[in-house]
């Protein structure tokens, strides 16, 4: 319930339309390795972590696996192109550890996000700040040095420091493993 509280605890709504958007959450388990989503599927859901670790990754045009994203405690493991325009997802969702997550469905989305303003609201805010987010994602990946980057992920995202393989945080780095071995020796 802390994920959810994280998430809507600021709004500034009343107790029953806070105790309708609680309750269009469903609270699931995944084990480790789990898929929440796989490529070509359509999402037809989204999940507050309550906790865990999950990421997003694609394969590269040679197969390699190539992390994309990662999504910790508290956070929404989302892939938004495919469960609102309804298009196959590019990336697929696997939990790296075992997972606790509050699910709500596109529909129940929809009727909360239609029928509570603040909700609404909320929505819109969380979307301009996931934008916001990936922009600054891509401009470090051109205008911070490897080790720069390795070290805003240590500062912002400790998690995944502690709980996701090098392999995978080397790739979301844009880095090789050997060259995350060597920033890592010189921190």
């Amino acid at each position: 319930m802390k994920a959810l509280l994280h998430h809507y605890q600021n709004l500034a709504i009343n107790q029953s339309d806070l105790d309708k958007i609680m309750m269009g959450h469903e609270l699931v388990q995944f084990s480790k390795n789990d898929f929440l989503l796989r490529k070509d599927e359509k999402a037809y859901e989204y999940y507050i972590l309550e906790s865990g670790l999950v990421r997003s990754f694609i394969h590269d045009y040679q197969g390699n696996e190539i992390t994309t994203d990662f999504f910790g405690n508290h956070d929404i493991v989302i892939e938004v192109t495919s469960l609102f325009l309804q298009f196959p997802s590019p990336e697929n969702l696997q939990c790296l550890t075992d997972c606790t997550a509050w699910k709500i469905d596109f529909n129940t989305f929809q009727t909360l996000y239609h029928t509570i303003p603040t909700f609404s609201e909320w929505g819109r805010s969380w979307m301009t700040f996931a934008l916001h987010t990936n922009k600054k994602r891509f401009i470090d990946m051109v205008s911070l040095s490897a080790t720069q980057r390795y070290q805003n992920l240590i500062k912002n995202k400790p998690q995944i420091i502690k709980q996701a393989a090098l392999k995978y945080i080397a790739s979301y780095l844009g880095i090789t493993d050997t060259s995350l071995s060597r920033i890592r020796k010189e921190q």
